[in-house]
């Protein structure tokens, strides 16, 4: 297994992210692997894997020559203009290069959408500035050979440092009132199932579009409730009910087309359990 894994080389762009260190930590073992940092630590100084990246003031191509990757893995934040740009680079660059680009995407390329869970070959329509972007890179890399590409649209992403828990825990301490939206029908999932679900993709050369969120659904509201119960004991937890809409509103990705192995899927039961570890 690990002879064959070695042929790649794969570069995680925003390795110092929460999603993207956890991909980073499951793929190191198996291939060598690169991942970019935005703000200088030690702890990536003293890494001659990773290498420094500022999306709005650095040249994406001074990274893919330094590493020359084979996979691409795109977990960006920061400036949507500048990632627009650095993702042309890469488009660019896997065209002339035997390389593929993984692309993490979002269930907010949906969220206009409001009737239904949507499926991977739905069209994408939303009214935030955030899917607005998500698309915008998804259409870019459709337009590649269709093996050139993987895009992967991820639904709340929770793990015990994940931004969500970690600002759940803030809102305890700090006695304030959680945002709750009643008519929020989504699904969930774990940097642990992604990473295992990027690592099977890898493996098997997948490319098309993937939905990796939970095989069921939640309400948003009851579903921060369980989680909020996991991590305290204490009564007394406020929240902030957010009424968007009236009717009942779907912000789910689930697949249809390009299932995954049973091991490989994950339940929102599931995804609280390993919370709880």
């Amino acid at each position: 297994m690990k002879e064959n894994d070695s042929k790649h080389r794969i570069l995680i762009l925003g390795a110092s992210g929460f999603i993207g260190n956890a991909i980073y930590k499951e793929l190191c073992s198996y291939f060598k692997t690169f991942g970019t940092y935005r703000v200088p630590h030690k702890i990536y100084k003293d890494n001659n894997h990773f290498l420094q990246y500022n999306v709005e003031e650095d040249d994406v191509y001074d990274v893919l020559n330094a590493t020359k990757p084979t996979i691409i893995i795109s977990a960006l934040r920061g400036d949507f203009q500048a990632q627009t740009i650095a993702h042309q680079h890469l488009s660019e660059y896997v065209l002339e290069h035997d390389c593929k680009i993984i692309f993490l995407s979002s269930a907010n390329v949906f969220d206009a959408y409001s009737k239904y869970p949507s499926y991977e070959l739905d069209k994408t329509f939303s009214g935030s500035i955030y899917g607005h972007f998500k698309i915008k890179i998804e259409n870019m890399l459709l337009r590649l050979p269709k093996k050139k590409a993987a895009i992967v649209r991820l639904p709340m992403v929770l793990g015990a440092q994940s931004p969500r828990i970690k600002e759940l825990k803030q809102h305890l301490a700090d006695k304030t009132a959680i945002e709750i939206f009643p008519n929020i029908i989504m699904n969930v999932t774990t940097d642990s199932k992604v990473t295992q679900q990027i690592h099977y993709m890898i493996n098997r050369n997948k490319s098309g579009v993937f939905h990796l969120g939970s095989t069921d659904l939640v309400h948003h509201d009851e579903y921060i409730k369980d989680i909020v119960n996991q991590i305290t004991t204490k009564n007394g937890v406020l929240y902030k009910h957010v009424y968007t809409t009236n009717e009942d509103r779907y912000l789910a990705v689930l697949p249809k087309f390009n299932k995954l192995p049973k091991h490989l899927q994950v339940t929102s039961l599931e995804v609280l359990q390993e919370l709880n570890k």
